[in-house]
């Protein structure tokens, strides 16, 4: 390559993504039909459906329930090419995305690069509260719910067996309060008499919050109702209690410590590096604010999607980092890509169109915000479930995943119980 990189390759834009989550694989596809080159890079060679990645922890579904290998999705669109490989910077003047020692070359650029964990500027916490973003994650976190059981049937100090018998969960976000509610699902009912010096139902489950209320983003009725169904499962809830250690030990808040043999970390989330590839300036969260148009001011054609953008609503508000919002993002700047490769108008600035949440408590119980539309209960958890069902990428998956909840809902069952 020479001292200056080529702008076009056979006269054809050349679009980088980096990333194949939802962001990513919604950018591609909006480009199918587009006169360019696309590249997708990731670390990894599956996408995942992360809202059910909490159900992989728990043993209620397997890994390739949820995920998917990329080339296998976009094994029909002709103008993909897939790199499997770990970006670690991007040099915007020669344009240019560095994996390892190689270098791609860009004509636009789309980072959708996704977020990780968090603990706040404690990563020494990080061993002791694993979070849960990739499937490694979700394959250690049910290798360790699972080995606290049997840990605890082998266990003769009652002291040290209630200590294994103990889950705390940090954060009452939608991911914090399906956790708290699988964990002691699992505990109460699968695994109820598999045991024989052990009564799985005295498992203590405790979910710990900050802020006054789980589910912050919902509205107050809904967030207490998802609070009363949590403790009608047996889960401990502690609102207002800000984590100040956590350790092998257990965990430490309010000058209070609950000795826990297995600690969740659901709290927190910081922006893959992509300031620090861009070298401009980022949020707390590592977020970079975009433009109207989701492009990286003073850059041009480089894009920010999904949970890395700091994209704001027209009140000002940062929108969340969800998937709804990944999705959108990626077709938009799919579509204005397609728009500039054919020499069009680019169209209006990205407005998000808002879906609702949900989240779910339980085997029976739900919550589903739709702005006017409210509702929570036994319909809200059905609803949960249709439409988790009908977002997974392909008909197999949601054969064998709605298949799964059907057995386990009236068997209790918990089929992936795999300690790996």
């Amino acid at each position: 390559m020479g001292d200056e990189p080529e702008t076009k390759l056979n006269g054809v834009l050349r679009v980088v993504i980096v990333g194949a989550g939802f962001g990513g694989l919604e950018t591609a596809a909006a480009l199918s039909r587009s006169p360019v080159n696309v590249t997708i890079i990731d670390r990894k060679n599956h996408h995942l459906f992360q809202p059910l990645l909490y159900q992989v922890a728990t043993a209620a579904l397997s890994p390739a329930d949820i995920a998917w290998p990329i080339r296998r999705i976009l094994r029909r669109q002709e103008n993909v090419q897939i790199l499997l490989g770990e970006v670690t910077g991007v040099d915007s003047d020669r344009r240019e995305v560095i994996v390892g020692e190689k270098r791609i070359p860009f004509d636009t650029l789309v980072l959708a690069s996704g977020a990780t964990h968090s603990w706040f500027g404690h990563d020494e916490w990080a061993p002791h509260a694993p979070g849960l973003k990739t499937i490694a994650d979700a394959v250690e976190m049910r290798r360790r719910i699972l080995m606290a059981f049997e840990n605890a049937e082998m266990e003769d100090n009652p002291t040290e067996r209630d200590r294994l018998l103990t889950f705390v969960i940090v954060g009452g976000g939608p991911t914090g309060v399906e956790m708290a509610g699988s964990i002691a699902e699992l505990a109460r009912r699968a695994l109820a008499t598999d045991f024989r010096h052990i009564d799985p139902r005295r498992t203590r489950v405790t979910l710990v919050e900050a802020g006054p209320k789980l589910l912050p983003s919902f509205p107050e009725p809904l967030s207490d109702y998802a609070r009363l169904a949590l403790e009608k499962l047996g889960v401990e809830v502690r609102l207002g209690s800000a984590v100040t250690d956590c350790a092998a030990s257990g965990v430490s808040f309010d000058g209070a410590h609950i000795a826990a043999g297995t600690i969740v970390w659901a709290a927190g989330v910081a922006a893959s590096p992509v300031a620090t590839w861009l070298n401009v300036s980022a949020d707390r969260a590592g977020r970079i604010e975009v433009s109207p148009h989701l492009e990286v001011p003073g850059l041009a054609g480089v894009f920010v999607i999904g949970d890395a953008a700091l994209c704001k609503n027209d009140q000002g508000i940062a929108l969340p980092g969800v998937a709804p919002v990944a999705k959108q993002q990626g077709q938009f700047a799919g579509l204005l890509i397609d728009a500039r490769a054919r020499g069009r108008k680019d169209p209006g600035p990205f407005r998000y169109r808002d879906a609702g949440q949900l989240a779910t408590i339980g085997r029976r119980a739900g919550v589903v915000d739709f702005g006017r539309i409210r509702f929570k209960g036994w319909l809200a958890w059905w609803f949960w479930g249709i439409v988790h069902i009908f977002f997974l990428i392909n008909l197999r998956s949601r054969l064998i995943v709605a298949i799964h909840w059907l057995w386990s809902y009236l068997t209790f069952d918990r089929g992936a119980r795999l300690i790996t």
